[in-house]
């Protein structure tokens, strides 16, 4: 059971969401830093959105936790971006696994969950492991924007997460997909080379394809399914 947990009533949360909806990236973190230290942790699935916060907060401090769900499904480039982020910033990245082995799903609940139920997969490789390692964290910070869907399109800079009882801090909800790519080129900063083969959006290899120009950025994940988040995000 979490003991860290900081209080926050709606009044304050509200305050803080109005008080950095103008301001920079930097600052939210900064006073995430601050204000929370180690109680506050990075969720990064090494796209684009997660290594500018990366770079952004290991110039804040450089020994901040920092996550990644580890599925056991990612493409080869994920993992390679991982390591090249390690090098470059120094940081051990906490590696989150499901409580099941891909052989343990498959004989409970049959071969190639992701293709029979998407939604249960994702419940167990993401959501439940997810929800057990914010459990020991007061905030978390993600690299959701605005623009990327519908359905993310009135997340504020600072809320509270319903779901999993905490702070969620979302510094680049105001960023266009020009402002992510501005700052990887002018702070040299490692990025999944899938995004250079049309794959905007970049989850687990048997749930993404890469999309055409034009198409919702999302519209690779989960193809053939009415289906746009794995259930992280509300």
């Amino acid at each position: 059971m979490k003991t860290l947990k900081s209080q926050w009533t709606e009044q304050e949360i509200t305050a803080l969401a109005q008080e950095y909806e103008s301001q920079s990236p930097e600052a939210i973190l900064s006073w995430a830093v601050k204000t929370l230290g180690n109680r506050c942790t990075l969720a990064c699935s090494f796209g684009a959105e997660d290594v500018v916060l990366l770079d952004m907060l290991m110039n804040i401090n450089s020994e901040a936790p920092v996550f990644y769900l580890d599925t056991d499904k990612h493409f080869p480039e994920t993992y390679q971006t991982r390591d090249k982020l390690s090098e470059k910033y120094g940081v051990s990245f906490i590696q989150v696994k499901p409580a099941l082995t891909l052989k343990e799903q498959r004989l409970r609940h049959g071969d190639k969950l992701w293709e029979t139920n998407p939604d249960l997969c994702c419940q167990i490789r993401k959501v439940e492991p997810l929800k057990e390692t914010l459990n020991k964290y007061d905030a978390w910070v993600t690299g959701i924007r605005r623009e990327q869907s519908w359905t993310r399109r009135h997340s504020k800079k600072v809320e509270w997460d319903e779901k999993f009882g905490l702070l969620k801090l979302n510094p680049l909800a105001d960023w266009s997909e020009e402002d992510i790519w501005t700052y990887i080129e002018q702070h040299d900063v490692p990025y999944n080379p899938l995004h250079d083969q049309n794959y905007p959006s970049i989850g687990c290899s048997v749930c993404t394809r890469p999309v055409q120009d034009g198409q919702d950025p999302r519209s690779g994940r989960w193809g053939g399914y009415q289906k746009t988040e794995c259930g992280l995000h509300k």
